[in-house]
């Protein structure tokens, strides 16, 4: 099967998928779609015939497509179930789930770049107050994902001792708290849970920096 996925190096949705294909060992075409470039090229016409919402990422396997990354991280890891990154129980698959929507639903999606760039035209907000939004939601949210994590669940990684999809989510919204300035002493677990991650090679060829499309 062909996998093909639309991507840019910068966006944590799309740096969550290339950690699972990685993880899964998967070898896949990466289609570069610059979010800022020609007025953001998510936004042209040929994007958003393939994906209505005009968001990264995209995956095509073998002529099925598949959006929204937290539906994707599943799909792969049902249709290549080996290694497995979910726990083979409900109760862990929840855990998992949990971890994984405390990232993808609560702490992203208010500082995603259609977000800044919202209340930067709308309100008048400048870098400085851009960085401060987005250094108060992501503390915000490691607040209670460091409690999460250190009541328990987290073993060498977030959910035991193997990489789960919790990781792939972790990983880089760490990554965005770096680049926007968070203090991140409060957090041990979650820096420790990160370093785990970071020492594995699927976690370092999914890194920004490492996207062909890196400037």
């Amino acid at each position: 099967m062909s996998l093909v996925l639309y991507t840019y190096w910068r966006s944590s949705s799309a740096y969550r998928v290339r950690i699972v294909l990685n993880l899964k060992g998967l070898d896949y075409e990466a289609r570069p779609v610059h979010l800022v470039e020609e007025g953001g090229q998510h936004l042209k016409p040929d994007y958003r015939a393939l994906s209505p919402q005009a968001q990264l990422p995209t995956l095509i396997d073998d002529g099925r497509v598949v959006r929204q990354s937290m539906a994707i991280l599943e799909y792969l890891d049902e249709t290549r179930p080996e290694p497995a990154l979910m726990p083979k129980d409900a109760a862990g698959r929840a855990k998992v789930r949990e971890l994984m929507q405390a990232v993808g639903t609560d702490i992203h999606p208010v500082g995603n770049l259609r977000v800044l760039k919202a209340i930067e035209a709308e309100f008048g907000a400048d870098q400085a107050v851009k960085e401060a939004w987005s250094r108060r939601w992501i503390g915000l949210g490691f607040d209670g994902l460091e409690k999460l994590l250190a009541e328990g669940v987290a073993g060498r990684f977030s959910y035991g001792d193997a990489p789960t999809l919790a990781d792939a989510c972790l990983v880089p919204q760490y990554y965005n708290a770096v680049r926007w300035g968070v203090d991140l002493t409060p957090y041990p677990t979650i820096r420790r849970v990160v370093e785990a991650c970071q020492a594995l090679a699927a976690f370092k060829k999914a890194a920004p920096e490492a996207q062909p499309d890196a400037p």
